[in-house]
């Protein structure tokens, strides 16, 4: 906009004049600007330009020959556009420091005549061939020579030893042959070497070490180096990236291997690397000095026997470990239970034949690999807390020593297989905080041995099957939180082992069986919010009224006294009378509240919460706020119109829902002014604060549905909901349209403040979920909807009412239509920027940025399911969340480090 007739040039946006001569251009700074086209040859014409910086536009066609005329020229940075042709002359640029033509589709080969003054030489990712010019060895002040991903043959010349202050080589993704480019061995400061995937051959120099003993990252992989990894590699004592995968080494791996103190990343997969006795494997116990490694990969080579204890002490920060495709064998590594920041295993294709996995607490994706039953004597399986989905494998059901099965938290659906209730030994299955559904089958009385049998918080329905109470070693039953209808089998009352009996939040209607009275060893009873009815009975644990729970079941009566129920009442013979009476009851007293209420309320009677606090006038804010300024951002402040339609009644369930909410995620009330404001406008959010805003909603949301004293529903989560303070912590507010969470059987007899709503749309278009937009039913699954929309709205930048979103196509479509493969292309610009997704960016930093991303967006899906039954919980949500900030932190410090 500044690039106007009314304004001096000098004074454009990106261009810089001389102080001496005022009329003169000295610098022209317009990257990432948009622009397209050819670069026009009028530039040639800026005698005075010194910096010429075009990088990260869409600019096509030659690179005009009249940009070597610029004798003053000293940067030249036309990097990622889409230039054509051959690189022109720039012989006369004598000054020239820096030229960055990375990212084009250039061809024909390297000028021989390049500046001799150059310091850094940036050509990768185009189309070049040829030879290396013997000639750039004469740039001797080169310190950054990168020509990765071209089509350049031969060998590195060996005039090209005279380089000795070059830092920076990046020669990988052309067609190198020969051997080990000698002259590479003189560069005494390289820090980085990137010669991978090239037709390099022979073996390793012996002295790579002593020579290069600067280097901070290597990579040699993808070519056909054989013999052993040399000793001296281990004398490179900055060294934190290393990858000489997939070449023809031979031998063992250095036992010496730990001196790379300062390793995150060793990648040694696809050689023919030997380990066959404990000699051998001494480079395992030597890596557990490598206290930030991250990443280690030795799949498909040769190793055999079993995998040493001292895995487990590998640092605490690994995130991958690939040992696939050998010969390993012996029982299955249970020091990897050690390893609680593991993102991604691969033990597949071996020999184990272990009696305990542990994977708990990580971050495995994908479905619970059938593999698992091979494992003929596999005792304890452990991979709760991960991403599984898919189904729980039937083929389990062979693992006939198993006595351990535990999959809670993760993303699992359909049935829980009948054929692991046949396993003779199996003691404990835990299958809590899934996505499980369908009936419990019958055949769960086969499991005689069961001690301890967690389905809780799934979709499980159907009637509870009677065999259960065959079950009579059972110690603890967790069921609560699923969708089991009928009634209580009278069978329970068989596990005369019984302690823990939790059926809790199910539909399920009937008396409380009499026979629950008399397990004399049952401590805990959970029977709260079904629809059950009856009698309580008065036996047992029944008179420890803290003992159970039986709120939320309306239709109970008697019982202990301790449980201050209501009488049940004998039906007289004149049942027609009683039942009429009874029924005016209930219908009559409601009505009268409802009248006395709108009685009060001619002159608004504030709640009880807000008389408690410190009033303030209208005239008082007014001051404060200097007249409600957009910039007075210290407190918000929330306006209720009276003259809008439901405005009185907003404020009052306001008022309800945050009554005994506290979380330092929430907006808290300070006065009888709630609080709600727009927020500004954010830009330059970077991918941390991002993160941290979605984990904090997310405890937010987690603490409502699960922690708080009655879940509340917030019915309206969207961005101008989430405000955030000086710190960047967000909280959530606007609870006007919140709902306590009730069962439909209760909601009747509750206030319309409190019940849950199934008439009409509560909350804002977009973040509606669709069951809500069709009439359906209020839930939590209804906030975690509308949390996912939030997730995706930030890291995709793109409002779910959007323009584009229009003939069946949503912002939840659209993402999973590029999810996981061209993430990349749908996010926000603005955090490819910040994460400088480039050729420089190693290769390991890279993917785990993108898989960052991925997961992030992965969560946002999961949320946004079009059941609400398929989407995962909360608590769920936040657990990932932060175990990605975690990732992101130790990422963050990686980079740091390569910087």
């Amino acid at each position: 906009m500044s690039w106007n007739d009314t304004t001096h040039f000098c004074s454009w946006k990106g261009v810089q004049c001389s102080a001496k001569h005022p009329n003169r251009v000295t610098s022209l700074l317009l990257q990432n600007q948009g622009l397209a086209g050819l670069i026009s040859p009028s530039l040639g014409n800026l005698t005075f330009l010194k910096v010429l910086i075009l990088s990260t536009n869409s600019f096509t066609g030659e690179i005009s020959p009249s940009l070597g005329h610029l004798h003053r020229l000293q940067e030249l940075n036309l990097i990622n556009n889409t230039l054509q042709g051959r690189i022109p002359s720039l012989a006369n640029c004598s000054r020239l420091e820096i030229l960055g033509l990375s990212n084009n589709q250039l061809t024909g080969q390297i000028p021989a005549d390049l500046p001799h003054g150059l310091q850094q030489l940036l050509l990768g990712t185009n189309n070049l061939n040829g030879t290396l010019p013997d000639s750039l060895a004469n740039i001797t002040a080169l310190y950054v020579f990168g020509f990765e991903s071209n089509s350049i043959v031969g060998t590195i010349p060996s005039e090209f030893a005279k380089l000795s202050g070059l830092q920076y080589l990046a020669m990988g993704g052309n067609n190198f042959s020969g051997s080990f480019p000698q002259p590479i061995l003189n560069f005494s400061s390289l820090t980085e070497l990137n010669a991978a995937d090239n037709d390099l051959s022979g073996d390793l120099p012996p002295n790579i070490g002593n020579s290069l003993p600067n280097l901070e990252i290597l990579e040699l992989g993808s070519n056909f180096f054989h013999g052993r990894i040399p000793p001296s590699l281990t004398n490179i004592s900055k060294l934190y990236l290393c990858d000489i995968s997939r070449n023809k080494l031979t031998g063992v791996v250095p036992n010496s291997i730990g001196k790379l103190s300062k390793l995150t990343w060793l990648n040694l997969q696809i050689n023919k690397l030997q380990a066959s006795n404990n000699q051998d494997w001494q480079f395992m116990n030597s890596l557990a000095n490598c206290t930030d490694l991250q990443m280690l990969s030795l799949s498909v080579n040769l190793l055999e026997g079993n995998v040493p204890n001292s895995v487990g002490n590998l640092s605490n920060q690994l995130q991958v470990l690939y040992l696939a495709y050998n010969q390993l064998s012996g029982e299955f590594p249970s020091g990897i239970a050690n390893l609680h920041k593991l993102i991604s295993v691969a033990l597949n294709v071996n020999k184990f034949i272990g009696v305990k996995v542990t994977l708990s607490n990580n971050f495995f994706t994908g479905a619970i690999p059938s593999s698992f039953s091979n494992m003929s004597q596999l005792e304890q399986l452990y991979i709760d807390s991960n991403q599984f989905d898919g189904h729980i494998p039937p083929i389990l059901g062979n693992l006939q020593t198993l006595g351990v099965l535990n999959i809670f938290n993760n993303n699992l659906h359909g049935n829980i297989p009948k054929e692991l209730f046949r396993i003779p030994t199996l003691r404990e299955i835990t299958l809590s905080f899934n996505n499980l559904h369908g009936p419990l089958h019958a055949d769960i009385g086969n499991a005689k041995q069961l001690t301890y049998f967690d389905i809780s918080s799934n979709n499980l329905s159907g009637n509870i099957p009677s065999t259960l109470g065959n079950c009579d070693s059972l110690e603890g039953i967790e069921m609560g939180h699923n969708a089991f209808s009928g009634s209580i089998p009278t069978s329970l009352g068989n596990i005369t082992s019984l302690q823990i009996l939790n059926l809790s939040h199910n539909n399920l209607t009937g008396p409380i069986p009499l026979s629950l009275g008399s397990l004399q060893l049952l401590e805990q009873l959970d029977l709260s919010f079904n629809n059950l009815d009856g009698e309580v009975p008065s036996e047992g644990i029944f008179n420890n009224a803290t003992a159970i729970r039986i709120e939320g079941n309306q239709e109970l009566c008697g019982g202990p006294p301790e449980l201050h129920l209501l009488a049940c009442h004998v039906m007289p013979l004149d049942s027609s009378k009683h039942r009429l009476s009874s029924v005016a009851e209930k219908v009559a007293i409601p009505v009268v509240i409802v009248v006395r209420q709108k009685q009060k309320t001619e002159s608004i009677s504030l709640p009880s919460i807000v008389r408690e606090f410190q009033k303030i006038s209208y005239s008082d804010i007014v001051r404060a706020t200097e007249g409600f300024a957009a910039s007075k951002n210290v407190v918000a402040i929330k306006v209720f119109s009276l003259e809008t339609r439901g405005a009185q009644k907003s404020f009052i369930a306001e008022c309800s829902s945050l009554r005994n909410a506290r979380h330092r995620n929430l907006v808290p009330i300070l006065t009888a002014c709630s609080v709600s404001e727009d927020s500004p406008v954010l830009t330059n959010v970077s991918l941390a604060q991002r993160l941290s805003i979605v984990a904090d909603v997310s405890d937010a949301l987690a603490y409502l549905h699960h922690e708080h004293p009655g879940t509340i529903v917030h019915c309206d989560l969207k961005p101008s909901n989430i405000l955030l303070d000086s710190d960047m912590v967000a909280h959530v507010g606007d609870f006007g349209l919140a709902r306590f969470k009730f069962d439909p059987a209760t909601s009747a007899s509750t206030s319309d403040t409190n019940s849950t709503s199934s008439m009409a749309i509560k909350g804002t278009i977009g973040y509606v979920a669709p069951e809500c937009a069709a009439g359906g039913q209020l839930s939590t699954s209804s906030d975690v909807y509308s949390f996912g929309i939030v997730l995706l709205e930030i890291f995709i930048r793109r409002r779910p009412t959007d323009d584009m979103f229009k003939d069946g196509m949503s912002i939840v479509k659209f993402t999973e239509s590029n999810f996981p493969d061209n993430v990349l292309k749908i996010v926000d610009p603005q955090l490819l920027q910040e994460l400088d997704l480039s050729m420089k960016t190693p290769m390991a930093v890279r993917d785990s940025e993108v898989q960052i991303l991925q997961s992030v967006i992965n969560i946002g899906l999961c949320c946004t399911k079009t059941s609400p039954n398929e989407r995962i919980s909360m608590q769920e949500v936040a657990a990932k969340l932060h175990v990605i900030e975690d990732a992101m932190h130790i990422l963050a410090e990686t980079e740091g480090r390569a910087k």
